[in-house]
């Protein structure tokens, strides 16, 4: 797969696109490209909001750490996903940023897209639900706080498989899973003994199998029975008519 290729991958969830259309993707993917090593912040609280960044390869996380140092991560961030792409109507960032992997990413200022998606209401549309997407994606990681442990990791376990076949990144069964048991346990409030326990239970019930930074499941609809799990909130390949013209980019609306 090509890098460029993953925002047009992530996007025709949303909307079935054309070949300009995933040209200019590629384009837009290619603008100002990054690289930061695992481990490091590409935004942080408090800084001026002046461009979107585009997922490329490897995961980020948005997160917030309290006064004594504790973090609490607030959503994963996957190849094809755009970081606060509604952050221009901000003053400075609310939250962080950090890879959790090497992570290859680009920049484009907020205006800049705006300009090149004047004239391509599909794609504004595509962006549009991406944004609206990861709103439910929040509500949901909200929600799974109501849970217990068992029911929170597998909750996160299937949302990140359903999210990278998405876009390909599967194979079959099995993820790359480069998220460490303490990393688990700052996405769903758990302790890092709590999460063990909980690992080893979901193991011992041949639910999952994790190794070596891989992830299998290998029985996905038994993993959602056994938790209660519905994809519904994720969204993908609900290609809607339009959403309000108000909302669309451009016009004073953007998207996560």
């Amino acid at each position: 797969m090509v890098m460029q290729d993953i925002l047009a991958r992530r996007l025709s969830n949303f909307a079935p696109l054309e070949g300009d259309e995933a040209a200019l993707l590629a384009r837009l993917s290619a603008e100002r490209p990054r690289r930061v090593p695992a481990r490091a912040d590409i935004a942080r609280e408090g800084d001026p909001t002046q461009v979107l960044r585009i997922i490329l390869s490897g995961w980020a996380c948005r997160y917030r750490t309290l006064e004594d140092g504790r973090r609490q991560i607030l959503g994963i961030l996957l190849p094809g996903d755009t970081c606060d792409l509604n952050n221009d109507v901000l003053e400075e960032m609310d939250h962080s940023i950090g890879s959790l992997t090497p992570l290859h990413y680009a920049e484009l200022p907020h205006e800049r897209l705006a300009r090149w998606l004047d004239d391509k209401p599909r794609l504004a549309r595509a962006f549009w639900w991406h944004m609206m997407t990861t709103i439910s994606i929040q509500r949901e990681w909200t929600l799974n706080l109501s849970r217990n442990a068992f029911e929170r990791i597998g909750n996160l376990f299937c949302e990140l498989f359903f999210r990278l076949r998405a876009v390909g990144l599967n194979q079959g069964n099995k993820i790359e899973f480069p998220v460490t048991q303490i990393e688990i346990g700052e996405a769903t409030g758990l302790t890092p003994v709590h999460v063990n326990r909980t690992l080893q239970d979901m193991r011992s019930e041949g639910l999952i199998i994790l190794k070596d930074r891989v992830l299998e499941i290998p029985d996905i609809q038994a993993l959602e029975r056994a938790i209660l799990y519905s994809p519904a909130y994720l969204h993908l390949g609900r290609r809607r008519p339009r959403p309000p013209e108000s909302a669309l980019l451009g016009q004073g609306a953007g998207g996560g």
